[in-house]
């Protein structure tokens, strides 16, 4: 709890920076949507549990301020559903996720893309929080996760891009002690591939 404490407070001082930065050099806020799957790490379940490979839905929601035209930062919430594979112990369970990302954007710097696309980067820390549902919602953790992925962006108008995110969430989570708090609980990494849409709130300076 005390480190979760700390990360929100971190997560504060740095939306507070970006924001006076940006009001100094015309920022370009945007808010991002995403939709898709998602595929668990199956180290993460205590046997004889194991999930689908393939899981839906992931639910991406962000606020992204670039601080000059190739770098910003990004605050986004991610939620996953994940359920028990065909022949095995039934579960499911709800992986909810906040993280602080920095972003890089080569667009302007990639010149093997057709006009319109672009290659955006973006990594940094977070805090997972596991919640299984029915008979097993007392056994929900929460730790501590760092992820990265690449957005491809389709640009629909100078404000509006649809695009393509592939990320990877690594859990620094603990072994479960005694494993039956692992059951129907999950404490390892996740590989999320989704379709978003990202809309400019204000600002055109770097518009694709």
């Amino acid at each position: 709890m005390h480190t979760f404490k700390y990360y929100c407070l971190f997560t504060i001082c740095l939306l507070s920076f970006s924001f006076s930065y940006g009001q100094l050099d015309e920022s370009k806020w945007k808010l991002q949507f995403a939709l898709g799957i998602n595929s668990p790490s199956q180290d993460g379940f205590v046997r004889p549990f194991v999930a689908k490979g393939t899981n839906f839905p992931t639910i991406n929601i962000g606020v992204q301020n670039m601080l000059k035209q190739k770098i910003g930062v990004k605050l986004d919430l991610g939620h996953n559903r994940i359920s028990n594979d065909d022949d095995t112990p039934e579960f499911k369970l709800n992986y909810t996720r906040i993280n602080a990302q920095f972003v890089y954007d080569t667009t302007s710097s990639i010149t093997f893309l057709p006009i319109g696309m672009g290659l955006v980067f973006h990594a940094g820390p977070g805090y997972s929080m596991i919640k299984p549902l029915g008979e097993f919602r007392n056994n929900d953790i929460s730790f501590i996760n760092v992820m990265g992925g690449v957005e491809l962006h389709y640009a629909l108008s100078k404000t509006v891009s649809t695009y393509v995110d592939g990320s990877y969430i690594y859990g620094f989570a603990k072994e479960f002690d005694p494993l039956t708090s692992g059951q129907g609980s999950f404490n390892s990494n996740l590989l999320t591939v989704t379709l978003g849409l990202s809309v400019s709130l204000s600002g055109c300076k770097y518009c694709n």
